[in-house]
């Protein structure tokens, strides 16, 4: 699969379809970069007028994924990955259009290839930071990643 934000929509209308029909976009892909929005709607919001906590999540979460997967695909490698912990906070009420940004590109390179030299499983801590139209933070996010070379 090429990486781009077309493909990886259409990736997620046919392998994560709650994502895809929560607004989940991908806007921007780089090997450094990943971003990701999502528009609040009546479809993706909480009780409180403002986007869900679970939907915010799975934004945050695909910045980082996305950034694995493509790094891995470049690896021409099989490479098994999987989020094994994560945290998140959150600063003000999600509403309009948020911007989830991994800026861990070089970061996720530098495991994958540590698990291709060594042969062993590696983690690594991926950040995603959400900002609002403004500019101000609304949430960040943290998730744990463990990957192995596949035999």
């Amino acid at each position: 699969m090429k990486f781009s934000p077309a493909r990886i929509h259409a990736f997620l209308f046919f392998k994560l379809p709650s994502a895809f029909w929560c607004g989940v976009r991908v806007k921007l892909i780089s090997e450094q970069q990943c971003v990701v929005t999502i528009k609040h709607k009546w479809f993706n919001q909480n009780p409180f007028h403002s986007i869900y906590f679970a939907v915010q999540t799975m934004a945050a979460e695909l910045t980082t994924g996305a950034l694995m997967m493509m790094q891995i695909r470049k690896s021409e490698k099989r490479i098994s990955m999987l989020v094994t912990n994560n945290n998140g906070h959150y600063t003000k009420k999600a509403t309009g259009r948020i911007s989830f940004v991994c800026n861990d590109g070089d970061l996720v390179a530098e495991v994958i290839q540590k698990a291709i030299i060594t042969g062993e499983g590696q983690t690594v801590w991926l950040k995603s930071v959400a900002t609002d139209e403004t500019g101000d933070l609304v949430s960040e996010f943290n998730f744990e990643w463990s990957i192995k070379v596949k035999l």
